[in-house]
């Protein structure tokens, strides 16, 4: 395809989709390089990735469509497969608590620290009530600090750099509404540290919020008919079966585990860079839920029912998300994003995150519980690699179509055929 014509089924597209011209024109021309240079230090330039919709998807009843932003071949097209199989079954549920963040102030030099612990317990109102009533810094309409929690934790006495080996660790418990509200924690936070050292008669050294944020989290469940599953060389019990098996693997060996979150993540990072938030906050609250029970493991969870009618999938991830304050507010394509979704909360953002990991999830062990991964794969891949060995316009589909033929998608057969082109011409 050339480029031009590439450019207007680009156009149609979007058009299709119902994005109006002016959220076509914040998608193609980005980030300006002056907001750019307000949100980091140093800016040089913008650094642009694809943008893609993925479809099929039906959460909680409604139709939506999916943007992602991501490098890597074939998760798109993964995705809104494994949205039109879930479809078949109903769609995704999903669901969410409440957006409850948690912000830590360390406590160190402890002289007592049972005494503490109490006389921090009985001020907590009064504490909670400094914050959202008499603190002008942290005063806000669409937050509020709700609760404090008190751990004691105990250091090995090893731990010489620490004269008393133990500290306390005040959690401070905050509704964030709609943001992130990272902000507004570490504010929160650092405000309090002065009345938490005189309660305790302690010294508070970090105070910030944390991404393991467990008391806010979104779960997904799919059921996928079994007839759904087959394919021209399996019965669709028998690849159900293989899932449930490649589930299981990734449920009790790390190193399975990893690659398997991987692909989960696939999905979510993607939704999570297209609308503006911060997709490493994200990751790191996943990867530490995966590994609280004290050995790393699977994000999802997928079960034949008990009739072997349906292969059910589960997940569930603490998952802080915004659609207001940060790169949410100021990226133009963040906010089509959002429009593309019609989405007003960030509980509704969240849900929808974790449906699109599942999706990711399931495209992925099935094609490695069915043909294995590289059929489809090989096939996108080998257009990046044609386009690194410098194909352009329709040289980059004809050289690709030739590396998977030949099974052999490597750069240095890429650079062979493009040389051969090159002398055709």
């Amino acid at each position: 395809m050339s480029k031009k014509l590439r450019d207007v089924a680009i156009a149609e597209r979007a058009s299709l989709l119902g994005l109006s011209p002016a959220d076509q024109a914040a998608l193609q021309h980005g980030l300006a390089l002056d907001v750019a240079d307000h949100m980091i230090e140093n800016a040089i330039a913008t650094y642009a990735l694809p943008m893609g919709v993925a479809d099929n998807f039906v959460i909680n009843g409604r139709e939506v469509r999916i943007p992602m932003v991501v490098e890597e071949p074939s998760v798109l097209a993964a995705c809104g497969f494994a949205a039109k199989l879930a479809r078949a079954g109903g769609g995704f549920r999903a669901s969410s608590t409440e957006p409850i963040m948690i912000g830590q102030i360390q406590v160190l030099d402890v002289p007592d620290v049972a005494a503490a612990s109490a006389k921090l317990e009985q001020a907590s109102a009064d504490l909670l009530d400094w914050l959202n009533t008499q603190n002008p810094s942290t005063i806000s309409k669409h937050a509020k600090a709700i609760g404090l929690e008190i751990r004691h934790i105990p250091l090995p006495a090893a731990q010489s750099v620490i004269p008393n080996p133990h500290f306390l660790v005040v959690h401070i418990l905050y509704y964030c509404g709609d943001a992130m509200g990272a902000n507004l924690i570490n504010t929160a936070c650092e405000a309090l540290a002065p009345k938490i050292e005189a309660l305790s008669g302690g010294r508070v050294n970090l105070r910030i919020l944390s991404n393991l944020n467990d008391k806010r989290m979104a779960s997904a469940t799919c059921d996928v008919p079994v007839s759904a599953l087959t394919t021209p060389e399996l019965d669709g019990l028998t690849l159900a079966r293989r899932i449930v098996e490649a589930s299981l693997f990734a449920e009790y060996d790390p190193y399975r585990a990893t690659t398997h979150n991987k692909g989960v993540m696939n999905g979510i990072d993607a939704v999570v860079i297209a609308t503006g938030n911060d997709w490493r906050a994200v990751e790191a609250a996943a990867h530490a839920y995966a590994a609280r029970n004290g050995q790393y493991a699977s994000m999802t969870r997928w079960r034949l029912s008990a009739d072997n009618q349906f292969l059910r999938g589960e997940i569930t991830l603490p998952m802080a998300v915004g659609v207001v304050g940060g790169a949410t507010r100021v990226h133009p394509a963040a906010q089509v994003s959002l429009r593309l979704m019609e989405i007003r909360t960030a509980r509704e953002l969240a849900e929808i995150i974790v449906c699109v990991g599942l999706a990711q999830n399931l495209a992925a062990i099935r094609a490695l519980a069915a043909e294995g991964i590289q059929r489809g794969h090989m096939s996108l891949h080998a257009r990046q690699i044609a386009i690194a060995a410098g194909a352009t316009g329709d040289a980059i589909d004809r050289i690709a179509e030739q590396l998977v033929t030949e099974k052999q998608v490597r750069l240095e057969r890429a650079q062979t055929l493009m040389e051969n082109l090159k002398f055709r011409i």
